[in-house]
């Protein structure tokens, strides 16, 4: 059985789903076989895909207009096309780049370990950059990581003010510019050290 899913980004109807349904009516699926979304790609909670995943059944084939309306990035679409090559369901792409995959024939496997090539290629230069990056930084005096939100100078002042009883956290956030939850990252309520204010210190 044939499978469609359409999604356009925006939820405010400027966007319309006409194109991709006409595409997917025309490649011989039915239109309650038709899943749509209209959300950013990016978002995770998209309910016509997760209905359309639950739909398919092993001997499927999932038809799509174009590769980046099914996945969040090149890593979530080898992910979900992997899962579903699992599950015995095929992906068919109609148009743009990755037109020529289609999973259920050679050539098209073939077409789709490509590009999952390119994203395991793509998430190591990200990792070698990271690494690089860092190691550059560390050169310099830098290190990575969470910027602190306070200077030594004001966790010793932290210390000493929520060792006070007296000690309203309110207008010390205030004066220190920042929420209690952030306070409570370096000091505790009695004024000890946390991790973070440990951390500043040691800096």
């Amino acid at each position: 059985m044939l499978i469609g899913y359409a999604r356009v980004s925006k939820a405010d109807g400027s966007q319309s789903l006409d194109l991709q349904r006409d595409a997917l009516l025309s490649a011989g699926i039915t239109e309650q076989h038709i899943y749509s979304d209209r959300a950013s790609g990016t978002r995770d909670d998209r309910p016509g895909l997760e209905a359309c995943l639950k739909a398919l059944r092993s001997g499927d084939v999932l038809v799509i207009w174009k590769l980046d309306r099914l996945g969040r990035s090149l890593h979530h679409l080898v992910k979900t096309v992997t899962e579903l090559t699992d599950r015995g369901v095929g992906l068919k792409v109609l148009t743009g780049q990755g037109a020529q995959i289609d999973t259920t024939t050679p050539a098209g496997r073939l077409s789709f370990g490509i590009f999952a090539a390119l994203a395991e290629f793509e998430s190591e230069l990200i990792r070698e950059r990271t690494i690089a990056g860092l190691q550059a930084a560390r050169a310099r005096g830098r290190k990575g990581g969470r910027k602190f939100a306070l200077t030594k100078a004001q966790v010793r002042l932290a210390q000493a003010a929520m060792a006070n009883r007296d000690t309203a956290v309110s207008e010390l956030c205030q004066e220190l510019g920042i929420k209690p939850v952030t306070l409570y990252r370096y000091v505790d309520p009695t004024g000890h050290l946390r991790d973070y204010g440990k951390r500043v210190l040691a800096a």
